[in-house]
């Protein structure tokens, strides 16, 4: 068995493209060797800046065979009249480096064809892969690709070389300009090469050693951790690694070098959050905190060499984020001395969405809607004029100098002005948590303030957009639409919020009032609660839940998140239980005798007992005259579960009344009656669920 080894060397490419490269080199591999039946171990794909290696062991130099039969002419046009190969056959045969004596006949669907068994496979795998690793190459999906040169190939960045070993031969090909060889490089300072490998599992020797470079992310990743924590703890203090900066450093460096510099104490001053973003976002650096969490004039870096003199380069990062913290330390005090009322004039003339106003009026709409918010749901713990005032300071911060050079603040600087300008604790808190959350696993807002702005921003946004017609279609979703939805929902669930979405999408839009709307009223939020129940019915089926169950209860309606959430949990046990295949049989039955009536349009709840003649309808009668109350009292109890079970209890009589009544009767007020019981029983479970979704 042979080792392979392919390293593509190029010009450094974006931290972000390496994950992705990665990926696809294995998966693109994967398929291309199973393809062509090539036999191998374990495979390692790994990346640095400037090369991707693919490690593949236990190779079997020689590729699979097998034999396979190949169908030919008919036996009509093979042979002639006298049984004599035809040139058809012979040609046949010649194709396929056989003889005529080779050929025999099959039987197939269309008559009877002659055939051959041929010997498939065997070939070089070193030929194969001089054929699969340009093909792979050439293939990678980059988010963006670049020409250079007089060269006409396309690829994240310029290409300078190519190694491709098995065991100890070259794989031969080409791509663009460079051709594949035995000759890498390595580091740019410290082992720049070019040196020559004897052999494919002489790579990674070569790489740490001549060459300088740490191949693996998750070793590069250790490193900088390690030797990180090492520093910070020599100084007193504890880095804050951030997963995703953490990430992108080590996709940055070949040569990981871990560096702590110092800052002036006076810069403390500004918030915390401030110096983060500013290390993070410009410097690529790691605050560092004491044991009680509090920042300390400290920060890492990572380079990507060992210095001569670890001093002066220490002094120049220190220099460059002086400059950085110096800004921001501007900022912080020219917004101190700036008021709410002068950022909200200036957000009059800050575009929210074209034709959907300013933010200012944005920031009114979400003051009603809040207020109104907190009136409906909070019951008492929160008060309508915290909650207005949130939502009228909610986008003031755009406008600051803080925002206009660090975006990502957003929000959190507002919260942050709003406590040192005397805001209520309550709305400085609601400031901080409004675009939470900010993803599928981004965490919620802490507090009911938060969460009930982050509603009305979410609902707000997506009430504007679908009266203009801005639907999302396929991955196309320029305005978060799909995460404002989800927001919602999470939102919701996690408060516990009894709030009709349909009211507080109706609410949202017609804050807006009187505009030039694309789609009428009516129309935008039928298409918006179209689109929340499809985010609704992904949200759970992303979480496992049954599809058939989850259609079950949203085609009950939509309503409160909680209230549906719960039918769902009550439909799960329930599709557990036993008799729930009978029960659902019986109750799609009601329901669908109920739809082919026009649902229960011009059908009444009550019944007339003078009507009832048959034995099977008086005692579905009686036992509905017991149940239909106590199904009123759970439903206004949310016990949704209970309800359920009731079905065991109904059944037998329905059952009866199926079996024994001609529910259809040619007199109109007879089969009026009876549709009505049918109505009565299942206009209750309706509002549980779509019993007609369930499939048994």
């Amino acid at each position: 068995m042979a080792t392979f080894v392919l390293e593509i060397g190029s010009e450094e490419l974006p931290s972000r493209f390496l994950p992705v490269e990665e990926a696809e080199l294995s998966a693109r591999f994967r398929a291309a060797l199973d393809e062509a039946a090539v036999e191998y171990g374990d495979m390692r794909v790994m990346s640095t800046p400037r090369r991707a290696v693919v490690i593949i062991e236990n190779v079997n130099p020689v590729q699979q065979t097998r034999e396979e039969e190949v169908a030919g002419p008919p036996v009509r046009a093979a042979y002639d009249a006298e049984g004599k190969p035809t040139k058809a056959l012979e040609g046949f045969a010649r194709t396929h480096g056989l003889s005529v004596a080779d050929v025999y006949r099959i039987q197939t669907d269309k008559g009877e064809y002659v055939a051959v068994r041929k010997r498939m496979g065997g070939a070089a795998v070193r030929d194969l892969l001089a054929g699969i690793c340009p093909a792979v190459i050439t293939a990678l999906p980059f988010a963006k690709r670049m020409r250079w040169g007089a060269h006409s190939l396309a690829y994240a960045r310029p290409l300078r070389w190519l190694v491709a070993l098995l065991d100890e031969d070259v794989v031969p090909f080409s791509v663009g300009p460079v051709t594949s060889g035995r000759e890498t490089c390595g580091h740019r300072i410290h082992g720049p090469g070019p040196f020559s490998l004897a052999s494919a599992s002489a790579y990674l020797t070569v790489m740490a050693g001549q060459c300088a470079v740490t191949v693996d992310p998750a070793a590069r990743r250790e490193v900088i951790v390690k030797g990180g924590n090492e520093l910070a703890a020599a100084a007193g203090g504890r880095v804050l690694w951030r997963d995703g900066l953490l990430e992108e450093v080590q996709g940055l460096v070949e040569h990981p070098v871990p560096l702590l510099g110092d800052f002036d104490p006076a810069y403390l001053e500004v918030p915390a959050e401030v110096l983060l973003t500013s290390m993070e976002s410009h410097q690529k650096s790691f605050g560092i905190e004491d044991a009680q969490g509090r920042l300390m004039p400290h920060f890492l870096t990572v380079l990507n060499l060992t210095p001569q003199d670890m001093a002066v380069v220490k002094h120049g990062w220190e220099r460059v984020l002086r400059a950085r913290l110096e800004d921001a330390r501007f900022f912080w005090h020219q917004d101190l001395r700036d008021t709410f009322d002068n950022w909200l004039e200036k957000l009059e003339h800050v575009i929210f969405i074209a034709r959907l106003g300013s933010m200012a009026d944005k920031t009114r709409r979400l003051e009603a809607l809040c207020r109104w918010l907190a009136e409906s749901v909070a019951d008492g713990r929160l008060t309508p004029e915290d909650a207005a005032r949130a939502g009228r300071l909610s986008k003031a911060d755009l406008v600051s100098g803080m925002v206009g050079e660090f975006d990502t603040l957003q929000g959190i600087m507002g919260g942050i002005y709003a406590d040192r300008k005397g805001e209520s604790p309550v709305v400085a808190q609601a400031l901080r948590e409004q675009y939470l959350p900010a993803g599928p696993e981004s965490p919620l807002p802490s507090s009911l303030a938060g969460a009930l702005l982050s509603l009305a921003d979410k609902a707000d946004t997506l009430a504007g957009c679908f009266g203009l017609g801005m639907i999302p279609t396929g991955a196309a979703d320029p305005n978060g639409l799909r995460r404002c939805a989800l927001g919602i929902i999470r939102i919701a669930l996690e408060y516990g919020l009894a709030l009709d979405v349909r009211e507080l999408l109706a609410r949202a839009h017609a804050l807006y009032g009187d505009r030039a709307w694309k789609l009428d009223r009516d129309e935008a939020l039928g298409k918006l609660a179209e689109f929340f129940t499809a985010r609704l019915r992904n949200y759970w089926q992303s979480r496992g839940e049954d599809t058939l169950l989850v259609d079950a209860a949203l085609g009950a309606g939509l309503t409160d998140v909680p209230s549906c959430a719960a039918r769902l949990a009550a439909l799960r046990d329930f599709s557990r239980a036993a008799g729930y295949a009978e029960a659902v049989q019986t109750f799609k039955r009601v329901a669908n005798i109920l739809r082919k009536q026009g649902g229960d349009g011009g059908l009444p709840l009550s019944w007339d007992g003078a009507l009832l003649r048959e034995a099977p309808e008086k005692a579905l009668a009686a036992t509905l005259d017991e149940l239909l109350p106590r199904l009123d009292a759970l439903w206004e109890k949310g016990e949704y579960a209970a309800m359920l079970n009731t079905l065991g209890e109904v059944r037998p009589a329905v059952d009866a009344f199926f079996d024994g009544v001609m529910v259809m009767a040619e007199e109109a007020e007879l089969r009026r009656n009876r549709l009505a019981m049918l109505n009565a029983l299942g206009s209750r479970f309706a509002r549980l669920a779509d019993f007609a979704a369930l499939q048994i």
